[in-house]
């Protein structure tokens, strides 16, 4: 019996989100090891084109599989847990931030065990969660060169910090439109297919 292409694992978009996944640890040791901010970016940088470009290959090549749709947004929800870690740790974003962003990815995963045992998938990725991605992975470069005391330094302060509420709000937002499906689908009747 033929496999199911949804099955595959061994993908070159797969691959792609397994090296964005092991470049986590080595962000977070250049941001608080060493610091080193201009390598940190490097990497930040490399992971959201590795982002762009496994989802790319994945239509183009149709390699799409079950292990890339879980394994593209852990990365990405990895890289911004781990951005907002450090820039806590760094006192560059208050915590009552991170605090409400991390609030929202315990509450949206805490709905998961209970959509599978109604027999539901994860939710589908949707397009204000990516926007909200989006906006967060392009704040935080810019908030590491809004660090310093330069000219770009306090041009890059005003346009990170939008990016951030921006993401921030728009991050909040695609957790609410969870929960509400989330809410929805647990007042489904139980034998009720799931839309």
């Amino acid at each position: 019996m033929p496999q199911d292409p949804a099955d595959r694992l061994l993908t070159i978009p797969n691959a792609l989100s397994v090296l964005r996944l092991l470049g986590v640890p080595l962000f977070l040791y250049l941001l608080l090891g060493p610091r080193a901010d201009g390598w940190a970016v490097v990497v930040l940088v490399a992971a959201g084109l590795s982002d762009w470009l496994d989802g790319k290959i994945a239509r183009w090549l149709d390699q799409t599989s079950r292990l890339g749709t879980l394994l593209d947004p852990a990365a990405d929800r990895l890289y911004i847990l781990a951005t907002l870690i450090a820039f806590v740790v760094r006192d560059i974003v208050p915590w009552w931030l991170v605090a409400l962003l991390v609030g929202r990815e315990v509450l949206v995963g805490a709905c998961l065990p209970v959509l599978r045992a109604r027999g539901y998938g994860p939710f589908d990725v949707n397009y204000l969660g990516k926007a909200a991605t989006f906006n967060l992975l392009y704040a935080f470069p810019m908030l590491l060169l809004a660090q310093g005391t330069s000219t770009a330094a306090r041009i890059a302060l005003p346009i990170a910090c939008a990016f951030m509420a921006w993401g921030a709000a728009l991050y909040l937002w695609s957790g609410a439109l969870y929960v509400y499906q989330f809410t929805l689908a647990v007042r489904r009747r139980p034998g009720v297919a799931p839309v």
